[in-house]
């Protein structure tokens, strides 16, 4: 292997959305950064007017209004063209996709919003299976498990408590913004790198205080020494844990729950084409 993971190219992914569920949301923007490697970074944005009414909530956190959208985002179908076929240029250039739940929801956005606009899957499009993605969600949740939420309103694995405790600045007058969020991100899967490719005992102290099941710090450990692939290998396995956890949680109150542990793209569900509603 040449260089470590984190020193290498990357490719911020991050988008924000008509509501919360990937199978109904539509793109109102997007957010395509590289950085690192020994490059100059490369940003791409995007504003797309999603041809639908949001959901308030979306409205209340990214505060891009249906009226400033249809005035200034471009049409949904060619906005989603230009994010996958920018997406796609990244996927056959090897560099990996990074972001905050990028497997959990905006990757399976994309995926849908392809679908529906532009008649084919995402690998379709990418005439490739992805194998390069980097969530750094997934990736917190390995390294540092048994997080307590912050409050009644900030979760325990949300990006803005990620960035905090890898000692990430926080400006929440810019939060929630694709371009902000998906730097975030990466700065993130960065600094989780760092940690992992240091000696286990001159780690952070937060790191050696962790009550890891395999021992302190042991689980930051599996982070380092693996190529981009072999990571992404191990990320499908730990979303799928933690699915069946978060499953295993629900059921105290809900014997019925289903957490969906498909881990970067989840299957379109039954009776769903993709296609436009």
């Amino acid at each position: 292997m040449s260089q470590p993971w984190h020193l290498q190219r990357m490719a911020a992914l991050d988008f924000e959305s008509s509501d919360k569920d990937p199978e109904t949301a539509r793109i109102v923007s997007c957010a395509l950064i590289l950085v690192g490697g020994g490059l100059p970074t490369d940003s791409r944005t995007w504003l797309v007017n999603p041809g639908i009414a949001q959901e308030p909530g979306a409205i209340a956190v990214h505060k891009l209004t249906d009226e400033y959208l249809v005035e200034h985002g471009q049409p949904a179908e060619q906005g989603v063209a230009e994010i996958a076929k920018a997406v796609a240029e990244v996927v056959a250039g090897g560099v990996p996709l990074v972001g905050h739940n990028l497997g959990g929801y905006d990757l399976n956005l994309l995926d849908r919003e392809c679908r529906r606009h532009l008649g084919d899957s995402l690998e379709g499009l990418c005439r490739q299976p992805l194998t390069r993605v980097v969530d750094t969600m997934v990736l917190d949740k390995h390294a540092a498990p048994f997080r307590r939420r912050v409050s009644e309103t900030q979760g325990a694995y949300q990006m803005r408590t990620t960035a905090g405790t890898y000692g990430l600045k926080w400006d929440e007058d810019q939060a929630h913004s694709a371009e902000y969020d998906a730097l975030q991100s990466v700065r993130a899967a960065y600094r989780m790198g760092v940690i992992a490719h240091t000696r286990p005992e001159e780690r952070p102290d937060w790191v050696l205080r962790l009550r890891n099941s395999r021992g302190p710090y042991e689980q930051f450990s599996d982070l380092a020494f693996v190529d981009v692939e072999e990571l992404h290998r191990r990320q499908v396995v730990w979303a799928r844990e933690q699915a069946a956890s978060f499953q295993r949680h629900l059921r105290g109150s809900n014997p019925s729950a289903v957490v969906d542990g498909t881990w970067p793209l989840r299957p379109v569900p039954a009776g769903q084409d993709g296609g436009a509603s």
